[in-house]
C-alpha cells in the first residue's frame, strides 16, 4: 500500500495514495471522469480526514429496508441526489433535508429521482451554454430522459447540526489542475454565495489561493489567517467563538497541498490527475471539521513535454557571432534597420554576417549566399523575412545546426487564425529537435528584438531617431522582459532613466518562454532586478516563472511584474466553485506574489516600482515605518492619507527622542520654530530653503525607528532653488547650495530608501529630470509617492520572509 506521511509544525498527515488512485480506477473503468459525492467522502478517509459523513447510496430500483433506512444517528437526514454531471445540486432541487424516518426517506427519495432531472433540464434550457456536451442539442424529454440515466441515485447521509449558521461558518477548500501554474489550492467563505463573497469582499479577504508546488500546509495558513473566513472561525470577530483549531486547518491544507502535489501532471508516476477536488463546504460540529459537500474530476497524465536548451540564452544575449536574413541593399526595411542599429551598439562588424545572394557588402558586413555556405556556427541568428519563409528556414537551421540561438522578428505566427497552422508547422520543428537532445533555442516570433548593453548589440527595428538616447556604459543591473515589444518602447520613452541593461521582447513565445528566461537571470551575476511584462504562460510555464522567481528572490534579486489580461474565466454548469473564485488573473497574481515577486497594478505603477527596484535594491529596509516631510500642508497630510490600501500596509514612524531633538534644534537655528511642529508627518513650512529639506531629510534617515523617508521637495517655494533659470540665481537648481546638488551628495550616505515629491506644473520637469539624475526617484505627486514606496516596501519585506525561510 502506497502511503504518504509527513509531519506540518506538529500536525502529521497519513495519506493512503494507494487506496485513492483505487477510487480513481474504480470511476475510470466505468468510463467516468468525475467521482460520486460517496466517493469523494471515501477520498476525504483516505487522506486523512478525521471525520466524512456516514452516508448510503440508495440507487434507482433498489429496494431499501426500514432497518437500512433508519440506520443513521439523528431526528433528521439529509438526501443528495448522485450525478456525474449535476455539479451544482441545490440550484435543481438535488439536496434536501429530511425526518429520518424509513417513510419521509422513501418519499423524498423517489420524488428526486424524478423532479431533479426536470429541473436540470429546465435550468440548461434556458442556459444551453452552460449544458455539459453529453447534453448538446438536446431538449424537452430526451434531455430529461438522458439526465435522469445519469443519476446513479440519492445519498442518504447523515444530518451534522453545525455549531453555528452565522455567516462565515462555512469553509470552501479546493484544489484544481490549472494549465499556466499546475496545481493551486484555494480556500476561504464557504457555502452556496462562496462566488458572491469573492465578487464584494476585498482581495484577499474571501478567499485565497496558492500554488501547491510552491507552499506548505503552515505557509498557506499563514496566507489564510489574513481572511475573514479565518477571522470567523477563529472567534475573532464580535460575538463569534472559535469552532476549529489552527492544527485542524494546517492538517486539512497539508492534506490537499499533499494529493495535489502526488496527482499532479508534473509527477510523471502519477497514475491520474486531479483536474478539480472541491469541499464546498466544511461545517464545524464540537470542533470536528465535517465535509457537506464534495466534487472531484479527473483524468490521466498527459506526456511531459521535452525541455528547452536553456544553456543557450547565454549565446543569444552575448553572442561573438551575428547572423542577419532579410535585409535589403536599396531600401531601410527592417532587417537593413536591425543592422544599422547592431553596429550602432558597437558590435563588431568583423562578428556579423548578412544571409544574401549575390555576396558582396552591406554597410560594412560581409554577403554569403546561404546558410550552408557560413564557415562557422553562429551564436546568434536574427531572421527579419515575412512569416511565410519561416517554416523553411526553421527547418534548414535545425538541419543545418549552423546556429545556437534564432530570433524570429515577423509577425504572421500564431497572432491570427490564419496563421495558427504556420505557427504550429514551426513549434512542431522545433520541439522535435529540442526531443532529439539538439537545437538551436529560439525568441520570438512577433518579436522586436533585443538589446543587450553588456552584448553590446540591439537588434530592435525601430530607427535610432526615434528612441530615447540610453547613458553609454552607465546602465542598471537590470533586465526588462516583455512580451510586448511596444509596451517595453512606451515605458523607456516614458521613463528613460529606467536605462536597463537587457531589454527583452519575448514575442510568442514559439519556443523560449518568460521562465526560461527568468530562470538564466536568476542565476546572472550582471543582473538585480528583472521587470517582467506578461500576457500570457505556456503551459505550466507559470509554475515554471514562479520557481525562478523564488530563485532569483533566494538570490538576493528583485522581481517586479505585471500581467495584463485580467478578465476572470468564465462559469459553466460544470465548473467547480473553486474556480469561480479563484479564476485566472486571482491565481496568477497569488502565484506570482507568493513566489516574491512585487506585482504591479497599471502601467503607471510597474514603471514606479521598477525605478524603485533599480535605484534602492542595496538600501536596507528593516520594517513599514514612514517619515513624511514637506514644506506644504496639503502635502504632509496626503502622504498620511495613502499609507493604506488593499495591496499594502505602512505605519507612520515613531520619532526617536533623539530625531525630535535635532529638528527643533534645526528649526530654532533656521528661525523656523515658530511655524513648525516636530511631529510626523512633519510640515516644514515654504519658509524652509534647500539646506533645511536636506537635512531634515538626513535626520529622518537616521532615526533608527524610520524605514523609509517620502520628501515634498516644495518647488513653489520663494527660497528654493528650484528653477533651469540661470538669469535667477537664487532660484536656479544648478546652484552648488540647491535641492538638487544637495541630494546627490547626500543620498549615497544613507542606508535608508529615501524618494521624492515635485508636485508642480511642467515648468519643472528639468527639475524632476535633475533629481532623478542625482540618483533621487521622483514623483509627481504625494499619494503616488506613498503608494509606490509602500508597495515597494511590502514586496521587500515578502522576499526577506521567504529567504528567511529558505
Amino acid at each position: 500500500m502506497d502511503n504518504g506521511n509527513h509531519a506540518f509544525g506538529g500536525v502529521e498527515v497519513c495519506i493512503d495514495f494507494g487506496a485513492i488512485t483505487g477510487i480513481f480506477e474504480q470511476a475510470h473503468s466505468e468510463g467516468r471522469d468525475t467521482l460520486f459525492e460517496y466517493e469523494v467522502y471515501n477520498l476525504l478517509r483516505d487522506s486523512g480526514a478525521e471525520t466524512p459523513p456516514k452516508c448510503i447510496l440508495l440507487t434507482r430500483g433498489s429496494r431499501p429496508t426500514d432497518e437500512t433506512l433508519s440506520s443513521l444517528p439523528g431526528d433528521k437526514a439529509v438526501l443528495k441526489i448522485v450525478s456525474s454531471t449535476i455539479m451544482h445540486k441545490t440550484e435543481v432541487g438535488g439536496v434536501r433535508v429530511v425526518e429520518n424516518t424509513p417513510d419521509r426517506i422513501r418519499s423524498a427519495w423517489r420524488r428526486m429521482l424524478y423532479e431533479v432531472p426536470e429541473n436540470y433540464a429546465a435550468m440548461l434550457e434556458a442556459n444551453p451554454k452552460g449544458a455539459p456536451e453529453a447534453y448538446a442539442g438536446l431538449s424537452g424529454e430526451a434531455l430529461v430522459s438522458a439526465i435522469a440515466r445519469d443519476v446513479r441515485g440519492v445519498l442518504l447521509v447523515e444530518f451534522m447540526k453545525p455549531d453555528s449558521q452565522a455567516f462565515g461558518n462555512e469553509l470552501i477548500v479546493g484544489i484544481r489542475r490549472t494549465r499556466e501554474f499546475g496545481m493551486v489550492l484555494g480556500a476561504g467563505l464557504g457555502g452556496t454565495d462562496t462566488e458572491l463573497y469573492a465578487e464584494r469582499f476585498r482581495k484577499g479577504q474571501a478567499v485565497v489561493a496558492a500554488s501547491t508546488a510552491l507552499t506548505d500546509g503552515e505557509t498557506f495558513f499563514e496566507l489564510f489567517r489574513k481572511t475573514l473566513s479565518y477571522k470567523k472561525l477563529a472567534g475573532l470577530t464580535r460575538g463569534q467563538r472559535r469552532i476549529v483549531t489552527d492544527e485542524q486547518l494546517i492538517e486539512c491544507f497539508s492534506s490537499f497541498i499533499d494529493m495535489a502535489n502526488h496527482y499532479s501532471p508534473e509527477n510523471p508516476d502519477a497514475p491520474f490527475v486531479i483536474e478539480e477536488l472541491e469541499i464546498n463546504p466544511f461545517a464545524y460540529a464540537d470542533y470536528l471539521m465535517v465535509p457537506l459537500d464534495g466534487m472531484c474530476r479527473f483524468s490521466r497524465p498527459d506526456s511531459l513535454p521535452a525541455s528547452r536548451p536553456v544553456e543557450k540564452i547565454g549565446k543569444l544575449l552575448h553572442p561573438a557571432t551575428i547572423g542577419i536574413i532579410g535585409v535589403s541593399s536599396t531600401r531601410m526595411n527592417f532587417g537593413r534597420i536591425i543592422l544599422n542599429n547592431v553596429i550602432d551598439a558597437g558590435f563588431d562588424k568583423e562578428g556579423m554576417v548578412i544571409i544574401r545572394p549575390g555576396g558582396g557588402e552591406i554597410d560594412g558586413v560581409r554577403c554569403v549566399d546561404s546558410l550552408a555556405d557560413l564557415d562557422t556556427r553562429l551564436d546568434l541568428f536574427v531572421v527579419a523575412v515575412g512569416a511565410p519563409q519561416v517554416p523553411g528556414l526553421v527547418d534548414e537551421v535545425v538541419r543545418l545546426d549552423c546556429a545556437e540561438s534564432v530570433m524570429l522578428i515577423p509577425g504572421g505566427l500564431g497572432e491570427t487564425a490564419e496563421s495558427e497552422e504556420r505557427a504550429r508547422e514551426v513549434i512542431a520543428r522545433i520541439n522535435e529537435a529540442h526531443e532529439q537532445g539538439g537545437g538551436p533555442v529560439f525568441l520570438g516570433g512577433n518579436c522586436m528584438g533585443v538589446v543587450s548593453r553588456p552584448g553590446s548589440y540591439d537588434t530592435w527595428f525601430i530607427p535610432e531617431e526615434k528612441l530615447p538616447k540610453l547613458s553609454s556604459g552607465n546602465h542598471h543591473r537590470a533586465a526588462l522582459i516583455s512580451q510586448s515589444g511596444a509596451f517595453m518602447l512606451t515605458r523607456l520613452s516614458q521613463c528613460p532613466i529606467l536605462d536597463p541593461a537587457y531589454m527583452i521582447s519575448v514575442g510568442n513565445q514559439t519556443d523560449l518562454t518568460l521562465g526560461d528566461l527568468v530562470t538564466y537571470f536568476a542565476d546572472s551575476d550582471d543582473v538585480d532586478v528583472i521587470a517582467v511584462y506578461a500576457e500570457g504562460f505556456n503551459d505550466m510555464d507559470g509554475l515554471e516563472f514562479c520557481r525562478a522567481i523564488r530563485r532569483a528572490v533566494l538570490a538576493g534579486k528583485e522581481v517586479v511584474f505585471y500581467k495584463a489580461g485580467r478578465t476572470p474565466e468564465g462559469q459553466s454548469a460544470t465548473s467547480g466553485h473553486t474556480a469561480s473564485v479563484a479564476g485566472d488573473y486571482v491565481v496568477c497574481e497569488s502565484c506570482v506574489r507568493q513566489a516574491g515577486a512585487i506585482v504591479a497594478q497599471s502601467f503607471t505603477q510597474f514603471e514606479h516600482l521598477f525605478m524603485l527596484a533599480e535605484r534602492l535594491h542595496h538600501k536596507v529596509i528593516h520594517g513599514n515605518r514612514l517619515a513624511a516631510m514637506s514644506g506644504a500642508g496639503f502635502e504632509a497630510v496626503g502622504m498620511a492619507d495613502s499609507i493604506h490600501s488593499d495591496d499594502y500596509h505602512m505605519e507612520l514612524a515613531p520619532l526617536s527622542e533623539e530625531t525630535r531633538g535635532k529638528l527643533t534644534e534645526l528649526f530654532v537655528e533656521k528661525r523656523l520654530d515658530s511655524l513648525v511642529t516636530v511631529t510626523n508627518p512633519l510640515d516644514i513650512t515654504p519658509g524652509s530653503d534647500d539646506q533645511v529639506h536636506a537635512d531634515v531629510i538626513r535626520i529622518l534617515a537616521k532615526d533608527p525607528y524610520v524605514d523609509a523617508v517620502v520628501a515634498g521637495l516644495d518647488p513653489m517655494s520663494p527660497v528654493m532653488r528650484t528653477l533651469a533659470d540661470p538669469e535667477h540665481a537664487d532660484y536656479n537648481f544648478e546652484d552648488d547650495r540647491s535641492i538638487a546638488a544637495l541630494i546627490e551628495d547626500l543620498l549615497p550616505t544613507l542606508d535608508t530608501p529615501v524618494i521624492g515629491v515635485i508636485d508642480g506644473g511642467r515648468l519643472y520637469d528639468p527639475l524632476v529630470d535633475k533629481l532623478k539624475e542625482a540618483g533621487l526617484c521622483t514623483f509627481r505627486t504625494s499619494d503616488q509617492a506613498v503608494a509606490a514606496i509602500a508597495q515597494y516596501i511590502d514586496g521587500r519585506l515578502n522576499a526577506e520572509r521567504i529567504r528567511q525561510r529558505g
